[in-house]
């Protein structure tokens, strides 16, 4: 496995595997690092699809709409390429913030997402997405891959990227990754190390409450019904909740009815810890 730190000795590589092979199909996984099996999901997913598999480890500053939680993302980059290299990954990158943002990480960029930033994440978190789609776009730059990948577990990003894409006109393809648990529920998350064996335990709350959402969606089909029925028992719990949305998985706005084609996202803090997760609904 190889390790880049520079765009230059990445494009390199690159060009020549795809010298040697014209008809190459890169696949990509772009990640912030703090490793888990959740990433290797998507590494593996990668690895069936594509000829070569380049993971992408940078902590980007400018999706951080809060300093301390920037600094307190975990980082752990000599783990995660041992990883890396133990699950079949081909290349990493791990480039410095100047790599990534050559003119600073100030440089104007703007996109129209439709709206779809606007709501839960886009709400509790400005310009959060707009530092994304800045990030995946220069990293799509620089990579050049087939097709990327990424995790349901980030429902709104991934609908970001997606949108991202469509606007820039990008020669991609996006491959979207069901969400890694813990046997007991819990999704897979970076996060998930800043929290004490006791806090993981009372995380468990927002997936029984998303359990809850899709076993009582079988039952009504009104989304106000059943989102205070959602918070109500979510309250139970020692979290304290951001937002509980029950989404339209298009447009991402809150729905009044529920119908196949929805989801149910969740925010909320454990401790300091901000958690996201989200469950499709069927109804």
């Amino acid at each position: 496995m190889q390790v880049f730190n520079t765009a230059a000795r990445l494009t390199e590589f690159i060009q020549n595997n795809k010298a040697q092979n014209p008809a190459l199909k890169l696949g990509f996984v772009p990640t912030m690092g703090a490793l888990h099996a959740g990433h290797m999901k998507l590494l593996h997913e990668a690895r069936a699809k594509s000829d070569l598999v380049i993971v992408s480890v940078f902590v980007n500053p400018t999706q951080f709409n809060d300093p301390k939680d920037l600094d307190r993302y975990p980082r752990t980059l000599e783990a995660d390429v041992q990883l890396l290299e133990q699950n079949g990954c081909d290349a990493v990158y791990t480039p410095a913030v100047e790599d990534i943002y050559p003119n600073g990480t100030h440089t104007p960029y703007s996109i129209d997402f439709d709206g779809i930033d606007n709501v839960m994440e886009g709400a509790f978190r400005p310009g959060h997405f707009k530092g994304v789609a800045q990030v995946v776009e220069r990293f799509f730059e620089l990579v050049k891959p087939d097709i990327a990948f990424f995790g349901r577990k980030d429902f709104q990003q991934v609908a970001i990227i997606k949108q991202m894409v469509k606007v820039r006109q990008l020669p991609l393809q996006i491959s979207e990754v069901s969400t890694a648990r813990n046997t007991d529920g819990l999704a897979l998350s970076s996060r998930n190390t800043l929290l004490t064996p006791e806090q993981q335990e009372e995380a468990l709350i927002i997936f029984k409450t998303l359990s809850n959402a899709v076993e009582w969606a079988k039952k009504t089909n009104d989304a106000a019904i059943l989102k205070e029925k959602l918070v109500a028992f979510f309250n139970t719990g020692t979290l304290r909740l951001e937002y509980l949305e029950i989404a339209d998985n298009l447009t991402l706005q809150p729905v009044k009815q529920i119908v196949p084609g929805c989801t149910c996202c969740i925010a909320a803090f454990c401790g300091t810890v901000r958690l996201i997760d989200n469950m499709s609904l069927e109804g």
